[in-house]
Parts: C-alpha cells; structure tokens; sequence
C-alpha cells in the first residue's frame, strides 16, 4: 500500500467535513435571520425604495450565502487586477456575449476552480489506486490553469468566427443596401428591412443600431457603433464611407455599390490566400506519406533479392 493513501483518505474526509459544517452553519438561526437593513426596509420603504421594486416578502438570504458572494466578488476584483480590462471588454463586444468584463472572469474562476476540483480528485484516485507520485500533486493545478486558458481561448475563437461571419455577409447585405436605397426608401428604413429579412450576425447588428437610432442616438453614431464593436476592417471602411457621404449629401446607393464591389474583391483575396494556405497543407502527407511509402514499395523488393542472393 501506498504511503500517500493514509494522507488521500484524510484530504476526502476533511473535504466532507467541511462540507457538512457549511450547511449546517447556514441553517443556524443567527445567520439565517433577517438584517437589520431588511428588517426597517418596510418602514422606510417610501424613502428607501419609492419606486417599490423590491418585494416585501422576497426571500432574505442567509448571510452565509452573502459572505460567500461577497469573497467571491473580492476574488474576482482581485483577478480582475491583472491588467487587460479593455482588451478583454472589446473582445467580449467582438465576440457578441452577453457578460461584462467582471462576469467573464468569475466565469474563468469557475473553470478553474472545476479544474481544480476535477484535479483533485483523480489525484485522491491515483493515490488510493497506488499510483500516486509528484504528477499527481501537480495536476490539481495543472488543470486549474489549462480551464483558465481553454476559456480564454474559446472567446477568442468565438471572436475570431463572429469577424469572419460579419466579412462573409457584408457584401450582400451591402448589396441589399444599395438596392433598397435605389428603390426610393430611405437609409433607415432600408436598414430596417435588411434587419427583418435577414437572419445573420450583421443584420442583427444593424437591427441593434436601427433600434438605438429610436432611441436617442443619431443613426451615424449607432452605425459607427458596430463597426466599432465588430473590429472589421471591410465593415469600418464601408461605415465610414456611408457616414462621410450622409455628411455631405453623397448619392448613398452608388457609395454602397461601391464599397459592395469592394467587399467582393477583398472576399476573393481572402479566399484565394485561404486556398493557397491550404494548397501548402495538402503537401504534408504528399511529402510525409505518400512518397516515403512509393520510396519503401520501389527499394524493398530490390533489398529482399539482395539478401536472398537473387539476380
């Protein structure tokens, strides 16, 4: 038997332990009662909450629970410390989610914490099966650090797919564009009709900024917005095409047919340094496989006959 299973029992019961004292500390009725603040809320609620959005009765929780949120918002302060804030934010904006700067790095605390936990127990495994060794006390947080990367990764990926969405259908949304505007509709009105017909990362995009130009802001501003936000290179130039032509009373569908046929032509390059990325791929098992095994049938008959002495 192994001299780490004694210390890989102890660590299970110790984590059970723990566990166990937690829920019991929160069932506690000095924890689980109200506060004071909750407590003299209904009696200042015309001064504390005029508008009365908090409920009466909602459910209080236990100050456990609030001590555990609070040290995990200090924790993700804490990392969030480590620099990269605006980068992060626009590669967030880039990628479309949902969460702030803040909840991207609670998420990755999680992930690492899983990785830990995960971690954690194959090592406890490997020690009670007896294979423990020094790999298994690394790879707690071996894993905790490939989850933090691995979720770092996935919302660049994310980013990376979303950019080259917004490239594949710009030219035709551009298109669309132009062909509304030469229709007679105006621009608004023909973003707001490439937003309900088309299904697409770009035409939601220019819903969102149909909608923002609804609500205050001038459809220049909204429409340099998501060029912003997307960090296109085709879609910026073409933005600031159109807002330069609105800004001088420009005829808007020749520009749009203009910066179409642009973002045909860069759709092309792209494609064409695709194929040729891909053309030196397909070289790889030519040289690597297909020839030294054409080189192995050619030479090994002769080599069989050498040694057998024929010919």
């Amino acid at each position: 038997m192994s001299a780490f299973t004694p210390i890989a029992g102890a660590v299970v019961l110790g984590i059970a332990f723990a566990v166990g004292v937690l829920l019991v500390m929160q069932r506690i009725p000095r924890w689980a009662a109200p506060t004071l603040s909750r407590r003299l809320a209904p009696y200042v609620r015309d001064v504390a909450d005029p508008a009365g959005l908090t409920p009466l009765h909602a459910p209080v929780p236990s100050s456990g629970i609030m001590g555990l949120r609070a040290g995990r918002d200090r924790l993700v302060a804490l990392w969030g410390r480590g620099g990269g804030g605006e980068a992060l934010a626009q590669r967030l904006r880039q990628a479309g989610a949902t969460v702030d700067v803040a909840g991207f790095r609670a998420r990755q605390l999680a992930w690492a914490g899983g990785g830990l936990v995960v971690g954690a127990l194959i090592a406890v495994a490997a020690v009670l099966a007896g294979g423990g060794g020094p790999v298994s006390v690394l790879l707690p947080p071996l894993l905790a650090v490939t989850a933090i990367v691995v979720c770092e990764q996935r919302l660049t990926f994310a980013a990376r797919r979303r950019a080259q969405r917004i490239e594949e259908e710009l030219p035709t949304v551009l298109e669309f564009l132009a062909l509304c505007l030469a229709a007679g509709e105006g621009l608004r009105d023909a973003l707001r009709r490439v937003g309900e017909v088309g299904s697409g990362v770009l035409t939601s995009q220019l819903r969102a900024a149909v909608l923002a130009s609804g609500t205050g802001t001038s459809l220049p501003d909204a429409l340099l917005a998501v060029a912003r936000d997307a960090e296109v290179p085709a879609l910026s130039r073409a933005v600031e095409h159109l807002v330069a032509a609105i800004d001088r009373g420009a005829p808007l569908a020749h520009v749009l047919q203009e910066q179409a046929v642009d973002a045909r032509e860069d759709a092309k390059r792209r494609l064409i340094e695709a194929a040729g990325r891909k053309e030196i791929l397909m070289l790889l098992p030519l040289v690597f496989l297909i020839l030294p095994l054409s080189v192995l049938f050619a030479v090994f008959p002769g080599v069989v006959m050498l040694k057998l002495g024929i010919g």
